[in-house]
């Protein structure tokens, strides 16, 4: 859903959480007393801190009439304030988008907005740039949040009307007006697609216009929105609105894996997180030697192996193999390239070397605060309800009908006891049991099944 309520869009949208203690949602004193620019309100995607907001316009300046306003997902626009309506971040707006109208919620005001007008390259004087109405009323909150309901559906109808004419494409959002008079269809696709016939369908079914848009999957994965490989929201869908190239030359600088699907975000490029530490990298590599560079010894000559850019270590291995790989720090290694320049040829690389300490192994376990034992579940259960077998007394193996019981002597009969069981002659053999519960136990204590097969 784009929003929760139509209540709290107006009262707390954007307006700070309830901590606030300036809100227009009755917040607290104790809060941070930011009024939403915080960063904590939960305002949703490619939210912007406004830290101009408590910076004063020199006496005799104008305020800056242009607000950048934010609609579905991560499309955002800038729009001229012609009307001088005093706006803050989170106020839900009507713009004019000749023809009809739509809605929006504001996300810059003042002159945050004039730098991010330079970083985009928009001119101020651009004609183009249309024109806010008037801030939203109930009527218009009701028929944008109509427009919301419609747009899954949508979705769901227009892929259907694309795979029955066979077009090779991918609708992944759709996005109406606030007037519900018009429609834009997000898709994707490698090759070009005729969609001509898909349009004038899609009028047909939805009785709207139609707009289609053609996006890549870098703007498709911010658009959705998801989980990134670190747990996090995805960048592209939370503050990141420019999208860079990534290239593998970036993971061989911070010496990762060049494994694609390690690399692959879940838009299927290069992770754009790929480019955040780069910098820095290229910045420390400046400090190493150059890869290329050999170191001329009496043993031969040795090339580079690879390099701890955190450890600041280098390690050589000689061209015939005759040793492992040797390590050096990075002043020893500068140190012998300037020899090699100046003549000097070293006798052997071990001579530099660095020692590297190897983590002990077979350390064991020790109880030393009392921890419990590691092999406590090593040690089979004893099963419940089963009597131990008495030593010395090891159980027959006889037939069943074979088995005979020993009977004591002949006892008092008590009051209360039961009669001792009588012998079973030898010569007569057990009957069977069954499962069948239909038992009655006589007098002389031999047992008749009266549904026994065998009887």
């Amino acid at each position: 859903l784009w929003y929760c309520l139509k209540s709290s869009i107006q009262q707390s949208f954007f307006m700070g959480c309830s901590t606030c203690s300036n809100n227009k949602s009755g917040g607290t004193p104790a809060g941070c007393k930011s009024n939403g620019n915080c960063g904590t309100s939960g305002c949703g995607k490619l939210d912007v801190f406004d830290w101009l907001s408590d910076v004063q316009l020199p006496s005799g300046q104008q305020p800056f009439d242009i607000v950048e306003i934010r609609f579905k997902n991560t499309r955002k626009a800038f729009y001229r304030n012609l009307k001088n309506i005093a706006l803050s971040i989170g106020d839900v707006v009507t713009v004019d988008t000749s023809p009809g109208f739509d809605v929006g919620v504001v996300a810059v005001t003042g002159e945050l907005v004039r730098l991010q007008m330079n970083k985009k390259g928009v001119k101020q004087d651009n004609y183009e740039l249309k024109r806010i109405l008037r801030k939203s009323t109930q009527d218009d909150i009701d028929s944008w949040q109509e427009a919301r309901v419609k747009e899954e559906e949508a979705k769901l109808a227009s892929r259907k009307l694309a795979a029955e004419l066979n077009l090779v494409m991918k609708i992944s959002d759709v996005e109406y007006q606030g007037d519900k008079s018009k429609a834009t269809f997000y898709y994707t696709a490698d090759d070009r697609v005729d969609f001509r016939e898909l349009i004038k369908r899609m009028a047909e079914e939805f009785k709207v216009r139609i707009e289609m848009r053609q996006i890549g999957s870098r703007q498709e994965a911010g658009r959705l929105g998801g989980i990134g490989s670190c747990g996090r929201e995805l960048c592209c869908s939370t503050w990141l609105n420019d999208f860079r190239s990534v290239s593998t030359n970036a993971a061989r600088y911070q010496q990762l894996s060049l494994n694609p699907q390690k690399l692959a975000g879940q838009c299927g490029k290069l992770k754009c997180c790929l480019n955040y530490e780069l910098d820095m990298y290229m910045e420390a590599l400046k400090s190493f030697p150059d890869t290329h560079t050999k170191l001329q010894t009496k043993k031969g000559p040795a090339s580079h192996f690879k390099t701890d850019i955190f450890k600041r270590t280098v390690w050589y291995l000689y061209d015939s193999g005759e040793t492992g790989p040797i390590p050096l720090s990075v002043d020893r290694a500068l140190d012998l390239v300037k020899m090699n320049k100046a003549g000097e040829i070293p006798a052997d690389l071990k001579d530099f070397q660095i020692i590297i300490e190897t983590p002990k192994e077979n350390l064991g376990f020790e109880n030393v605060v009392g921890q419990d034992s590691l092999t406590r579940f090593d040690k089979p259960k004893k099963g419940k309800g089963k009597r131990p077998i008495a030593k010395g007394k090891p159980r027959t193996n006889k037939p069943v009908g074979e088995r005979t019981k020993q009977v004591k002597g002949p006892e008092t009969k008590k009051e209360g006891a039961e009669t001792a069981r009588k012998p079973r002659p030898n010569n007569k053999p057990r009957t069977p049991r069954n499962n069948n519960r239909n038992r009655t136990r006589t007098q002389g204590g031999n047992s008749e099944n009266k549904n026994s097969s065998a009887e």
